[in-house]
């Protein structure tokens, strides 16, 4: 009997932190067992591209950022891109992937991953693969779960390059804008601004008017305060506007890329208050390095409840923490829709006490 495990979508911090703790606690309940890493995220399945791990492996894996097993979001099997006679198709091959995982006598496979990888192994459990999910993106927009790892490194991040940005605008005089990742969901570019005392956030759920957006920082301008601090979501955009779409990949599991809009903010308040801009566009930033502790801890959590889940026979399911506490609900309830900023968010009001501008007023 053997597990397999294997990290999917976009690399973050703490996914050696879940491999570390899934293997440390696998070999301390099971130690003449196998744990089958997969390589590549869904393409070692495909290709039966594998490493076995023992706990030797994992030394020194708490603290180190992106994962050893490699990851891809370009890899669904369901929709895997092939060439033929020199045109790109998708086809399925989800069987491949059954037939490998029976090779080596997978009794379990843990997805560690964020909507896109928990919503292939939705579709492998569907097929009568034994699955458990553990939510894993800096976004931390999955609906059933309070947090999700990565994101607190990704805000530490964003807010130690606020924190360098304000010393410059400062001395220039420049407002400096800082757009952040987040897909469709502003938890990164709030949990950041607020913590990098930004003067304007501007998030996807609340769409900014461009007045009022001008209006706070050229009253900042008549306050003697000659610099300001804009922190943007990649996924924000103007009321009756339009998402600034940076490209289009087919073949990957999330085939919109966002990007472009600090540019487009940044002009836009240079034309309206006549202050220099800048643009610090952070990117795969967010996702590198070292966890922090709390990301270290949660991982850790999640791998070791992710071993309890399926030695308790529970299957087809994601660990989630709700409430403090980490507990077990079935990926199609992980994967049901996106968590949002809610519009009566405690953080959203917090800020506002303290002067920050949502571009709505």
């Amino acid at each position: 009997m053997a597990i397999g495990i294997l990290t999917g979508g976009g690399d973050c911090p703490g996914l050696n932190a879940v491999i570390r703790a899934l293997v440390k606690s696998f070999y301390q309940k099971l130690p003449g067992e196998k744990v089958i890493g997969f390589l590549d995220g869904f393409r070692g399945l495909i290709d039966n591209k594998s490493v076995n791990l023992k706990t030797q492996d994992v030394v020194g894996l708490l603290p180190k950022g992106g994962t050893i097993l490699g990851t891809s979001n370009r890899d669904n099997p369901f929709k895997f891109p092939v060439m033929v006679n020199g045109k790109l198709e998708f086809q399925d091959v989800s069987d491949t992937v059954i037939a490998n995982l029976q090779k080596h006598n997978i009794e379990v496979l843990f997805v560690i991953g964020g909507d896109g990888s928990l919503s292939i192994a939705h579709e492998l459990s569907l097929k009568g693969v034994k699955v458990i999910g553990i939510p894993k993106t800096i976004d931390n927009d999955l609906e059933a779960t309070e947090f999700t790892f990565g994101f607190d490194s990704a805000v530490r991040t964003a807010t130690k390059a606020l924190d360098m940005l304000h010393t410059t605008a400062e001395s220039h005089h420049r407002i400096m804008v800082l757009e952040v990742m987040g897909r469709y969901a502003g938890w990164i570019a709030l949990y950041s601004g607020l913590a990098g005392g930004a003067d304007v956030i501007l998030i996807p759920e609340i769409p900014f008017n461009w007045e009022s957006v001008c209006r706070k920082i050229q009253k900042r301008k008549a306050e003697g305060k000659h610099f300001s601090i804009v922190v943007v979501a990649e996924g924000a955009h103007a009321q009756g506007g339009e998402r600034i779409v940076a490209k289009y990949i087919k073949e990957s599991t999330d085939p919109v890329r966002l990007g472009g809009i600090g540019q487009v903010v940044a002009e836009h308040l240079s034309n309206c208050t006549g202050l220099e801009s800048r643009v610090t566009v952070l990117g795969h930033l967010q996702r590198g390095g070292g966890p922090t502790p709390f990301d270290r801890i949660l991982a850790t959590r999640f791998g070791v409840a992710a071993v309890n889940a399926w030695l308790a026979g529970k299957y087809n399911v994601m660990v989630a923490l709700q409430g403090g506490k980490i507990t077990a609900v079935p990926i199609s309830e992980g994967i049901k829709k996106l968590k949002l900023v809610p519009l009566d968010s405690e953080i959203i009001m917090t800020a506002k006490a303290t002067g920050i501008s949502f571009g709505d007023d």
